[in-house]
């Protein structure tokens, strides 16, 4: 049998590849790594992954790497996990990506180590079909890619009218990046520009297939999301609040976090554009009356506000 370089098996691979030893230091990062993740292998080796790299959290924003690791898990009984988990991007966004950890052992069977795969699952291929689509449409925002008003106020009349022939339910999330004048004021436009835009890869890249979020003007963004109930909805809410609590953007001399306030509601039966909009827009306001980076959800069944931290 021919000799098999290892390494340079391990550089073609598609899937990202990063060994550990059990301290989960890391000792080796291979080129999809790299594309995945934009760190470099000098920004990561002989660095422990759990040191504000790759910082993997699970789809409710919790952090995996302080104590439900599925690595370290798998270096301390043996078995191997699979997982969907979101990774931070050296960018400063999040990045969904499916995760497989294995253990690896030495000649007597001993665990010295671990090793993960991993693999992007944005669709990116389709997102890039539908920013084609929309162009052709002009129905997007020239800034952050995202769809604009317009295309969001024709799918918000496209859903009222499900509702109507149909009585299938959607929700309606609005959110408002919190002290946006402030990041302009300190740092000027092109940071107020790279916030929004950092905002609006997390929400393209955290968003279910058949939702839609757009940017409704300013710092403000919209949801629509589709075949939802209360619990659903707030649930969705409160991750994509989370998730976007856990962007950071560079900025002279660091990097700063970026926080948005929601408000999140279902149509109601006599529901149109305008009222559904507008009580959206003054549920996130509350949110900011009750101190910023917080959901409120109002849902007509139980005619209660429900505010999450």
């Amino acid at each position: 049998m021919q000799n098999i370089n290892l390494e340079a098996l391990l550089e073609s691979l598609h899937d990202g590849v990063y060994f550990t030893d059990l301290e989960r230091r890391i000792t080796f990062w291979n080129r999809s790594a790299e594309k995945i993740t934009g760190f470099c292998a000098d920004d990561v080796v002989g660095s422990c992954c759990y040191d504000n790299i790759l910082v993997h959290v699970d789809r409710d924003g919790n952090s995996l790497c302080l104590g439900h690791c599925p690595l370290a898990a798998t270096m301390a009984d043996g078995v191997s996990r699979e997982a969907e988990v979101y990774l931070h991007h050296k960018a400063g966004h999040r990045v969904p990506v499916s995760v497989r950890v294995s253990p690896m052992r030495d000649d007597r069977g001993a665990i010295v180590g671990g090793v993960e795969l991993f693999s992007d699952i944005s669709g990116k291929y389709a997102l890039e079909l539908r920013t084609r689509e929309l162009e052709s449409l002009a129905m997007f925002d020239a800034l952050t890619g995202l769809s604009n008003r317009a295309h969001l106020q024709a799918e918000l009349d496209a859903r009222l009218q499900e509702r109507d022939r149909y009585r299938l339910s959607f929700g309606l999330v609005f959110l408002d990046v919190d002290r946006f004048k402030d990041f302009n004021d300190r740092y000027g436009h092109e940071i107020g520009d790279r916030v929004l835009q950092t905002v609006a890869e997390t929400l393209r890249q955290t968003a279910r297939p058949f939702d839609l979020f757009g940017r409704w003007g300013g710092e403000e963004f919209v949801g629509i999301i589709r075949n939802i109930d209360a619990p659903g909805l707030r649930a969705i809410a409160d991750r994509v609040r989370r998730l976007i609590e856990g962007s950071t953007i560079a900025v002279p001399g660091g990097r700063e976090r970026v926080t948005v306030s929601v408000g999140a509601t279902l149509v109601r039966p006599d529901d149109g554009t305008a009222g559904l909009v507008n009580r959206a827009d003054s549920l996130m306001y509350l949110s900011k009356k009750l101190g910023r980076n917080r959901e409120t959800c109002d849902f007509h069944s139980s005619s209660k506000k429900i505010s999450c931290p």
